[in-house]
């Protein structure tokens, strides 16, 4: 099984940017559908970004249009997430995941491997 881990978080002021990483272990990371999803206090998990084996991309436009960009380097074993225009909603935990599916899937009950998450707090 494949083993993620994040990095890249930490604080920024509202409007400002942060890029996040997630680099994998233990498996073949081109054949994975990759997803990053968050977690804010009090609330549930929630997708923001999903990119496939094949470059194929989803965003949840509601939060992360125009604003988060999801990118790959299978060369480097590692699934990015350049976030934008920050704002204190975008406060929360960024977990990274994996999926053997070759579809972009944005549930995450398709994601089998998880990293331990990295915190992303935007101040006001």
């Amino acid at each position: 099984q494949v083993q993620l881990i994040e990095s890249g978080g930490g604080l920024a002021q509202t409007g400002g940017s942060l890029s996040l990483s997630c680099t994998a272990s233990g498996g073949t990371f081109r054949s994975y559908t990759m997803g990053w999803f968050r977690q804010a206090p009090g609330k549930e998990r929630e997708y923001v970004a999903v990119i496939n084996r094949y470059g194929g991309r989803i965003l949840n436009a509601e939060l992360a249009e125009g604003r988060f960009t999801i990118s790959r380097d299978n060369a480097r074993n590692t699934v990015y997430l350049q976030m934008n225009s920050l704002k204190p909603g975008d406060t929360g935990v960024y977990y990274c995941a994996a999926s053997t599916r070759s579809t972009a899937e944005a549930v995450a009950s398709a994601y089998s491997s998880w990293g331990p998450g990295t915190q992303v707090t935007v101040s006001s």
